[in-house]
């Protein structure tokens, strides 16, 4: 019946013990985390030039408002400024407007002047066809009249025509001219002719005969024919002379027949 009975234990000291050792490592392993480890932050270098910009943002806008500080203290008004620019933009377009309007005139004018040069010339052509066919009329009707109004019996030499027409060089012309015999024609008719150019030369009057205009080669011309006979005389103007009228002697060799004078306006053909 008696037992010996050591210490007595209880029943749960050895969970009580086994839980204490758990405790305490778990502790231990706290205790050693407790403390946070050392974690080093860098910046990016964006937030850097982040900031720069910003920095320089800030910066320009305060010199931009420094700056319009300065001009409104000056007595700079920008609405007026804006104004004044607009009204000049407005004027810039009416006097571009009106310039255009000037052009458009002035090309018009231009275009009529031509015209009218144009047609002071035709009609300055027409005037000198007119004129000459006139001339022509006149000597065709000079010799008829002179081939009715001439006796039967009586012989002489008459001018049915006298044109004139531009030579290859300026001042040089040709002077044509055809002689027919007025009566009967039984025999030659023979004589000489002159020829004289009325004009002006230097504003004052002037007549050059023959050898004048041909530089002294000759001082008449001689015919001789029995029915007609045509001359083409190169004449050459001094330079500055404008001529008016030509005069034309016709002189026969025979006493009985009397000189022919007729005077003829000068008028060329094609003038170059």
């Amino acid at each position: 019946m008696g037992r010996n009975h050591g210490p007595r234990r209880w029943p749960g000291y050895a969970g009580l013990r086994l839980t204490k050792v758990r405790f305490g490592s778990i502790t231990s392993i706290f205790s050693r985390s407790a403390t946070p480890p050392l974690v080093v932050w860098q910046r990016a270098p964006a937030l850097r030039i982040a900031l720069f910009s910003l920095g320089a943002l800030i910066g320009l806008l305060a010199f931009y408002i420094v700056y319009e500080l300065g001009r409104y203290n000056a007595g700079y008004d920008r609405q007026a400024a804006a104004e004044q620019r607009t009204e000049l933009a407005v004027q810039i377009e009416h006097l571009e407007k009106s310039n255009r309007e000037m052009r458009t005139k002035l090309a018009e004018a231009d275009t009529i002047r031509v015209g009218r040069a144009r047609e002071q010339a035709q009609v300055a052509r027409d005037i000198g066809d007119l004129q000459a066919q006139v001339g022509r009329q006149s000597q065709e009707l000079a010799f008829y009249r002179g081939v009715v109004a001439q006796a039967a019996t009586a012989l002489g030499v008459k001018i049915e025509q006298l044109r004139v027409s531009a030579g290859a060089r300026p001042n040089e012309y040709t002077v044509h001219m055809a002689l027919v015999r007025s009566g009967r024609a039984e025999s030659e008719a023979s004589g000489t002719v002159q020829m004289s150019l009325d004009g002006t030369l230097a504003g004052a009057a002037r007549t050059l005969d023959l050898a004048a205009l041909t530089g002294g080669r000759q001082r008449e011309l001689r015919f001789g024919f029995r029915y007609f006979q045509d001359f083409a005389q190169d004449v050459t103007l001094p330079a500055g002379f404008k001529p008016d009228h030509l005069a034309v002697e016709v002189q026969s060799s025979r006493k009985d027949v009397a000189p022919l004078s007729q005077t003829f306006l000068w008028t060329v053909e094609n003038p170059p």
